[in-house]
């Protein structure tokens, strides 16, 4: 009997209860079903910690939902955990025991340092970025914080605060004023100080945030059109909206959906205290956490110490791409790249990944049909699962395949925020050109090309007599000159004064 690629996992969270269901092929994870409900299950927990009949039913009612998509599903590949609420209640064999029986699978109660691990597992095996790393998730009952490198955790922590039980504690007369926040984040404080010297020791070099909260606010900063990096001052500035708006009921941010605002402040106050204590510069959204931990242990795939390469080489071969045509399309972009951005440019990480990326999936559109192509491969982009690449950076993949070729959408880059502008621009032109000079019928008679900048305006030098010789590509560089300097991008080709005028 064959066995099934279907796994699922389920979270039983303070706040939210989530499913997460995906078939494996090959290595490759295919996300089938996500679903996500709100139970605020901390909330009915009573001062001797007995969970309240109502939160209970709420509960159960979730897991009725959950189970019909866990019928065809084997025992053995689905991982089902409750966190802290259930760590805390005494009467939690009483849910446990009615909840096995809804969803046909045993339950298991996970310690907090578990919880961490998990939590690292699935950042490790879906975010991009620096290897070192600092995770933090506020869960609705406790907020996990792990240092690690690669897939290793180095330190774990588990800290009883949460963005429901800090709404019941501070915030429980709904009103959003300063002394409410205050006093959230005062407590906060004390509880990260004790650890926060061993976790800046760590020596992370990125840090990245996996709950609901920071989703959240990274949502707000995508309406407000604001770049993806979290900081202290954007906290500080959502707090202020946050204190104008008087009232839990009255909170209204663009971007802020209405299921997330009951513990946004809450989640917020914890959030600007650990960001304080572990003097965090900026924070990036995770691509999974604890759940995305389960799958992964379940299918036990090999250590992946570049998520993003996995990523690129499974859409490749999913949708055929022509590997050596686009390694030269890639060699031929960070050539260019590297000529660039020694004069002014500043040497940045993420713009060289995404210069990959981008010149990785260059012909992505071929795969649908020729016609169009760069039209398909903007919306294949735009809709494909992308581990290690956050939501702001697939946009910004899709708009630089969208204007590879022809005339250019300026729109597509200025509406991407992923990037400072300069840095899209710049890339979207480098790929223009890389695919102009790796078209099969001269890829191997390339000549040496040089490139250079002016403030705004690009220089390319190459051999006249190469020119003479491939009047495609002249005629190819001449409307790609006009096509650049339609939108205000000088483009020259100098020492072909006579061939350009």
């Amino acid at each position: 009997m064959l066995k099934s690629s279907l796994y699922a996992a389920i979270d039983l969270g303070s706040n939210s209860f989530h499913m997460l269901v995906v078939r494996e092929i090959s290595g490759y994870v295919q996300t089938l079903a996500r679903i996500n409900r709100k139970v605020r299950l901390a909330a009915g927990l009573d001062e001797n910690n007995y969970l309240s009949q109502q939160a209970m039913d709420r509960g159960w009612q979730c897991l009725h939902l959950f189970s019909e998509y866990l019928q065809d599903i084997p025992t053995e590949q689905v991982q089902i955990v409750a966190t802290a609420t259930l760590r805390l209640a005494k009467n939690a064999d009483l849910f446990i025991n009615q909840g096995e029986n809804i969803l046909g699978h045993p339950i298991r109660i996970i310690t907090g340092e578990e919880e961490a691990q998990l939590i690292y597992q699935g950042v490790a095996y879906t975010t991009g970025g620096s290897d070192k790393r600092l995770v933090i998730d506020i869960g609705g009952g406790s907020t996990e914080i792990i240092t690690g490198t690669n897939v290793k955790h180095n330190q774990l922590v588990s800290l009883n605060m949460g963005c429901v039980t800090w709404l019941e504690h501070y915030f429980k007369d709904r009103n959003l004023t300063e002394e409410n926040f205050a006093q959230a984040e005062t407590t906060a404080h004390k509880i990260i100080k004790p650890i926060a010297n061993q976790l800046i020791e760590q020596s992370w070099q990125i840090c990245v945030g996996a709950s609901g909260t920071i989703q959240a606010i990274q949502e707000i900063m995508q309406a407000a059109g604001m770049d993806e990096r979290i900081t202290l001052d954007k906290l500080q500035l959502l707090k202020k909206v946050a204190i104008t708006s008087g009232k839990l009921e009255e909170l209204e941010i663009k971007g802020l959906t209405l299921e997330s605002a009951l513990v946004f402040p809450s989640g917020l106050a914890i959030l600007i205290a650990i960001f304080v204590e572990l003097k965090i510069d900026h924070m990036i959204l995770a691509g999974g956490a604890l759940r995305e931990g389960l799958i992964y242990n379940m299918l036990d795939l090999p250590a992946k110490q570049n998520i993003r390469v996995v990523t690129l080489a499974n859409i490749q071969n999913r949708f055929q791409v022509d590997i050596e045509q686009a390694n030269r399309v890639k060699r031929l972009t960070e050539y260019f790249y590297s000529q660039l951005k020694k004069n002014f440019y500043r040497d940045n990480h993420q713009v060289d990944e995404l210069l990959k990326g981008a010149s990785a999936l260059n012909e992505i559109g071929l795969s649908i049909y020729a016609r169009h192509a760069t039209n398909h491969a903007h919306y294949l982009i735009s809709h494909l699962d992308m581990p290690g690449y956050t939501l702001t950076q697939k946009r910004l993949l899709a708009a630089l395949l969208k204007n590879q070729t022809g005339p250019i959408e300026l729109a597509e880059l200025t509406q991407q925020n992923a990037i400072p502008l300069q840095h899209a621009i710049l890339l979207c032109r480098l790929l223009r050109l890389a695919i102009i000079f790796t078209l099969p019928s001269r890829y191997n008679t390339i000549p040496l090309l040089r490139l250079r900048a002016n403030k705004e305006t690009l220089i390319l030098t190459l051999p006249h007599q190469w020119l003479l010789e491939h009047p495609l590509c002249y005629e190819n560089l001449q409307q790609e000159i006009q096509w650049q300097s339609n939108i205000n991008w000088p483009l020259i080709l100098e020492g072909q004064t006579e061939l350009t005028q």
